[in-house]
């Protein structure tokens, strides 16, 4: 009778070193589950631009947002600018009390009454002629800053502009952006 204990005895013994390599086994397989869950969802957050960092009043900014609109990636500026360039979209106004004050991308103070506007690829001091589809109205604004980076719009225009052709009242509006050459504004 004496071999059946020493029997189990050694069996036990075989059992207690697979025992913490199965408990670090299982710790391992959990570890890397998290860490690969936390890269997916890292790279969910950085596929929709949760962190770009976006320079904009003259300094690095990130923006961390937590709605459901997208935000777009910044586009690289352009060097010069076609005298048939135009583009067709929706435009936005920028100017609540945060930005007064502020510097613009190109280094300007923002300056709500100016004609102004931020565009992801004009090149800075840009003149454009931006005319509303919907109420036929234009003005002409110089580039001074970088965006929208929200949504589907391609200008933010300053309070001022805004109004000039009715979309300070609505938000938002579709809008024709056609380059001017140089001095144009001067000429009407």
């Amino acid at each position: 009778m004496t071999v059946g204990p020493l029997h189990i005895q050694s069996r036990k013994r075989r059992r207690i070193p697979d025992f913490p390599a199965w408990v670090l086994s299982c710790l391992l397989m959990v570890c890397l589950g998290l860490m690969c869950g936390a890269r997916d969802a890292h790279a969910r957050h950085a596929k929709h631009g949760v962190h770009h960092a976006v320079a904009r009043q003259g300094a690095a900014t990130r923006h961390h947002h937590h709605h459901a609109l997208r935000r777009l990636p910044g586009l690289p500026p352009m060097h010069s600018v076609s005298s048939t360039w135009s583009q067709h979209g929706l435009a936005s106004w920028y100017g609540t009390h945060r930005e007064i004050g502020h510097r613009t991308a190109s280094g300007d103070v923002f300056d709500p009454m100016a004609m102004t506007a931020a565009h992801r690829q004009l090149p800075l001091g840009t003149l454009v002629r931006i005319r509303s589809t919907s109420t036929g109205r234009s003005v002409i604004v110089r580039i001074n800053d970088r965006g929208p980076y929200r949504g589907r719009r391609i200008i933010d225009l300053s309070p001022a502009a805004a109004r000039m052709i009715g979309l300070l009242d609505r938000g938002t509006m579709m809008v024709e952006i056609t380059a001017l050459p140089p001095g144009a504004a001067s000429q009407g």
